[in-house]
């Protein structure tokens, strides 16, 4: 019996209570402002999968511990945010959503030697900066604009407006557009940007229609793609307005009215129910039955996949040390099984992967899957 209780006592000393010896990983995400939603669904989906984790004995031994904290609605909250997050000790931070957020806080982890793997943003600079430690699980803004043009030739337009509300994701996601315009000789007739949250957009149309676009793009979000859209209808202008996948909101409809809305076409990755994937299926009926919801958009997904990234890297490289996590990354990690379908990651730290969907709008306001498009073709 001695020995017995010897061994027990050994064994608490070696392993400690789960308590004092947690891997924190940080989550950044909006819980104000437009993208609100996205914020608590991919709490919501890292609570779960820490919860997956921890039943099967923790990451190397050790519980998880989700850290949340606000992006807010500017650079400054992102950063002192971010801070507050290093100051908790954790090891990962997975976010921001916006590219704007993701590049007010890109340095601080950085010079913290903090991973951060972001999901949402997808301004094509930010994985141009040369920072090693930084990821995302987001397609790029270039590889969208390249869908986008799928889209163009196969429906023969000629003459593009582009518009893009002035944030760092509209200004990236625009100049794309043009640079594929240009290389397939396509016209751009119009470029320009309007002024976010501005309450009438008729004159801004006016002055593009006077270029007699047979298209116009807009790089933006959705808000802001719902005063165009109500604007176009004042006008009683027939044009097409095609969005990114910043307007992927089911927010759009209410906003424009779904009159003004229906007929709008966006390309955007595909939504959660649109997945095919076993992993994405299985994972979403869980979701459905915990949370007796559905997501609302694939970005909570796609934090998952940067959760999965890096307790599977930590788990090969047997450590939450941030080089090791990130070479390993960089060089070889693979997982063909991720919440969307394949992940892993180039040079950069961009996810290798460009499948995107595009959708319209009906008389009722629902996103319509019309096709799909994976590696510039479509399917």
């Amino acid at each position: 019996m001695k020995k017995i209780f010897l061994l027990l006592s050994i064994l608490m000393l070696v392993h400690p209570a789960w308590a004092d010896e947690t891997v924190k990983i940080g989550f950044l995400g909006p819980t104000t402002g437009p993208f609100a939603s996205v914020g608590r669904e991919a709490g919501q989906v890292l609570t779960l999968m820490a919860a997956d984790i921890n039943g099967r004995g923790g990451l190397l031994g050790r519980k998880v511990e989700m850290v949340f904290a606000s992006e807010g609605e500017d650079d400054r909250t992102a950063a002192s945010a971010a801070q507050q997050l290093i100051q908790q000790g954790v090891v990962a931070v997975i976010g921001p959503h916006t590219s704007d957020r993701t590049q007010a806080v890109q340095s601080i982890f950085h010079e913290a030697g903090i991973l951060q793997i972001s999901y949402g943003a997808t301004a094509v600079p930010l994985t141009e900066k040369g920072f090693p430690y930084f990821f995302r699980t987001c397609p790029r803004d270039d590889e969208q604009a390249k869908a986008f043009v799928r889209v163009l030739r196969k429906l023969n337009f000629k003459k593009i407006a582009v518009l893009h509300d002035q944030s760092l994701y509209g200004k990236s996601l625009a100049q794309a557009v043009a640079h594929q315009l240009y290389a397939w000789m396509i016209s751009t007739v119009y470029s320009g940007s309007l002024t976010p949250g501005q309450s009438d957009d008729t004159e801004l149309l006016k002055k593009i229609q006077a270029a007699a676009p047979d298209m116009i793009f807009f790089a933006g979000y959705y808000p802001d793609a719902a005063g165009l859209l109500r604007a176009k209808r004042q006008l009683q202008w027939k044009v097409p307005l095609m969005g990114g996948d910043g307007v992927n909101h089911p927010q759009l409809a209410a906003l424009a009215g779904k009159d003004a809305a229906e007929g709008f076409h966006f390309l955007s990755p595909p939504n959660p129910e649109h997945l095919e994937t076993p992993p994405a299926k299985a994972f979403l009926e869980r979701f459905r039955k915990v949370h007796a919801g559905n997501l609302s958009s694939v970005y909570p997904l796609l934090a998952g996949n940067a959760f999965l990234a890096f307790t599977q890297s930590a788990t090969q490289m047997k450590t939450t040390e941030t080089k090791a996590v990130a070479d390993y990354l960089h060089r070889r990690y693979f997982n063909k099984s991720g919440l969307t379908g394949e992940i892993f990651f180039n040079v950069w730290g961009d996810v290798v992967n460009d499948l995107y969907a595009v959708y319209f709008v009906d008389a009722n306001g629902r996103f319509i899957l019309k096709r799909q498009i994976l590696h510039g073709d479509f399917i």
